[in-house]
């Protein structure tokens, strides 16, 4: 039996719970010496019942005095026990005949659980336990700390508990689990071996650190996280190395169309704006494919950064395709890529899911003769009726919310079917949500970085306050001051429950309500329910100056420009994430007046709630908004990531193991440098579906 073997080797694995195992993660032998417990308990010692205190978890040995069935709104099992004089009850509620029989007066029975505090004495509810005919039975203890390990349905903690350890024994044997990383890479780490640090992990002693343990700060711990931040990061750098080896379309700039570009904008892009479009152009003249992220805090103006790339693949010939999460966010850059790119005689085509089929089809057959322009769209471009023979850039806008196949489905439109057009297109990926140095390190390390920091001239940081919703007439009172001095507002009804509807009949509701509290305004409604064309009417009324108070779901996230709005109100604030609260306040704050964001919340407020609703009060800055919902969230969410994989880690955590991801990256090199064997089995190891996501 071999560590790579499935799970199905071990004794009592049959198909169905190796499918119930899959839910954990686990489908092979060495998954199970990966899965991390989540905490432990400590059933290596005995504790008197005098010594007991509420909220504690214990183990005890006891003899059983009294065993009652009671009956009231739920049937029970009481036991009472004592020892030393001291007595405590255990009570059960879900129990069977066999159960009852086993617990005579006289016998002895070592449960474990957590103390609490019952109507006659402390009691633990539900304690696991064994009954035993001798004291001297029960005083067998267990010689190291009992795991807790995440489960799932089906899957006890018994069965992952004896899984575990038998695989844990099988570290016996050293070709079973082999050490693949020399030494010299461990850095400062003591040095322990990789199976020693799993024996630890799995059944730690009486002594070790427990906290340590919990928290990840135990040198077990960090040995293996180093471990598999090492691998992910090959993973990059392979990723990286695949993808630059495919042959991409060199495009030369035309300076002229450039500046012609530049004249029509009607404005003067920043410093920042300039060097991040060289470097992107810089980029395209290469004959390998540009892997590129921009970073641009919510307002920065990365649009006009793409739309320079777009003119530049355009004018050369070739096709580019401009992804955007939602059609309200298409539509609007659709609008603002061919007010700029078609006077300079660039085409500019809209494909969205609700376009009319005899609106498609003409789009969709220019796009397969291969005839050049831009494509703006969503998810619709994804559809396997889209051909772009020769697509040279695909642009990717808020990437966190596209798929790894996803994008990948994009890429691979490229080429024709005489495989004259080079396969692989430039990749240009923007995000608003700025993203903190240890995550860039590791999620995004095989991309070139380009980072727009800087404002356009004439912005003013938006202030933001926290209220109480028990305040609610004062904010009415702020929004109707300012509508009638001119400006405009919106108030925005974040997620009641898990359910789109519910989200947008709150918002119909708010709106009416709005309406006649607030008669002398203007208020329309936008929400992700309604169609593109209503959606777009009631955005073009509220930038037009139509609408003086705008109702909107979150829908209006990314995206929706209006200078003249200078007030926001978040209904429900402690509802959102800190990433999603930043960008929705990044609409207003456009124009030259101050402008002001409204955080409505319903008290009490949680620990987390609070700091984020504090974090967000205290700074406009998206690098450091970024920072603190990287420490409060994690990445896979801040990633975006959870749906795909991508950034799924058994053990190592960004947050906590920062300090370890340059031992990492120097790690990766030097292996792959001085033991490339040892590439392929470390990604076998630790990096889920490596293969999958090899191309990405």
């Amino acid at each position: 039996m071999n560590a790579g073997d499935s799970v199905t080797r071990m004794r009592g694995v049959g198909a169905g719970v190796a499918a119930r195992l899959e839910k954990l993660g686990i489908r092979r032998i060495q998954d199970l010496l990966l899965h991390r417990p989540n905490r432990y308990e400590d059933r290596t010692r005995l504790w008197p019942l005098a010594a007991l205190r509420p909220g504690s978890r214990a183990l005890v040995l006891a003899q059983i005095d009294h065993v009652e069935l009671r009956y009231g709104r739920r049937r029970s099992l009481i036991v009472s026990v004592s020892d030393a004089g001291s007595r405590m009850t255990l009570r059960f509620f879900h129990f069977s005949d066999t159960q009852m029989q086993r617990m005579q007066t006289g016998a002895w029975i070592r449960a474990f659980g957590e103390v609490r505090a019952g109507p006659t004495s402390l009691e633990i509810v539900h304690p696991d336990y064994q009954v035993f005919d001798r004291r001297a039975e029960g005083e067998q203890l267990e010689p190291s700390l009992t795991p807790v390990y995440p489960v799932t349905k089906g899957v006890t903690q018994n069965r992952v508990r004896n899984l575990a350890r038998a695989a844990v024994a099988e570290l016996e044997r050293p070709e079973f689990f082999p050490e693949l990383l020399p030494g010299a890479l461990l850095g400062g780490l003591p040095g322990i071996a990789l199976a020693e640090a799993l024996r630890t992990i799995h059944h730690p002693g009486p002594d070790d650190d427990l906290a340590a343990l919990t928290e990840g700060r135990h040198p077990a711990v960090q040995r293996l996280a180093l471990e598999e931040l090492l691998a992910q990061q090959l993973g990059l750098r392979l990723r990286r190395n695949r993808a630059q080896a495919a042959p991409a379309p060199a495009i030369n700039p035309d300076s002229g169309l450039l500046a012609g570009f530049i004249r029509a904008l009607g404005f003067e892009p920043t410093t920042a704006q300039h060097r991040v479009i060289d470097e992107i152009l810089g980029d395209l003249r290469h004959d390998s494919p540009m892997l590129r992220l921009v970073q641009g805090d919510v307002g920065s103006g990365k649009t006009v950064v793409a739309a320079a790339a777009a003119a530049a693949c355009v004018a050369a010939g070739y096709q580019a395709a401009f992804m955007a999460p939602t059609e309200l966010l298409a539509e609007q850059h659709h609008r603002n890529l061919a007010q700029w790119l078609e006077p300079l005689g660039l085409r500019v085509r809209l494909l969205t899911g609700s376009l009319k089929t005899r609106e498609r089809a003409p789009e969709l057959e220019a796009l397969g003769r291969g005839e050049a322009g831009l494509v703006v769209g969503t998810h619709a471009l994804f559809q396997k009726q889209v051909s772009l023979p020769r697509l040279g850039l695909t642009i990717i806008d808020e990437q966190h919310r596209f798929g790894v196949h996803q994008r990948l489905a994009l890429r691979d439109k490229a080429g024709d079917s005489a495989g004259a057009i080079p396969a692989m297109p430039h990749q240009l990926i923007m995000t608003a949500t700025p993203i903190p140095r240890t995550l860039a390190m590791s999620a995004y390390a095989d991309l070139d970085t380009s980072v727009i920091d800087e404002l356009p001239p004439g912005r003013q940081p938006v202030t933001t306050v926290a209220i109480s919703n028990a305040r609610r007439a004062q904010v009415l009172e702020r929004v109707a001051a300012a509508c009638q001095a001119g400006r405009q507002a919106y108030w925005v009804c974040t997620l009641i429950e898990e359910s789109e509807a519910l989200q947008c009949q709150a918002a119909e509701v708010t709106a009416e309500m709005l309406a006649t509290e607030l008669s002398g305004l203007q208020v329309g409604l936008v929400h992700g329910r309604m169609d593109a064309r209503a959606k777009t009417r009631g955005l073009t009324a509220f930038r037009d100056g139509r609408i003086d108070l705008l109702v909107a779901t979150t829908v209006i996230e990314v995206g929706v420009d209006v200078p003249n709005a200078s007030l926001m109100v978040i209904e429900n604030a402690e509802r959102l994430g800190l990433a999603q609260l930043h960008q929705l306040r990044g609409r207003v704050g456009r124009g030259a007046e101050q402008s002001h964001c409204v955080l409505l919340f319903q008290p009490p407020l949680g620990e987390v709630a609070r700091a984020r609703l504090e974090a967000l009060r205290q700074s406009n800055d998206g690098f450091e908004i970024a920072r603190r919902d990287l420490e409060l969230r994690g990445p896979g969410e801040v990633l975006g990531t959870r749906q795909t994989g991508a950034m799924e880690f058994r053990v190592a955590d960004l947050v906590r193991d920062a300090d370890l991801l340059g031992a990492a990256q120097s790690g990766a090199d030097r292996l792959l440098a001085e033991h490339p064997d040892r590439v392929d089995p470390l990604l076998d190891r630790w990096v889920h579906d490596a293969q999958r996501y090899a191309d990405v």
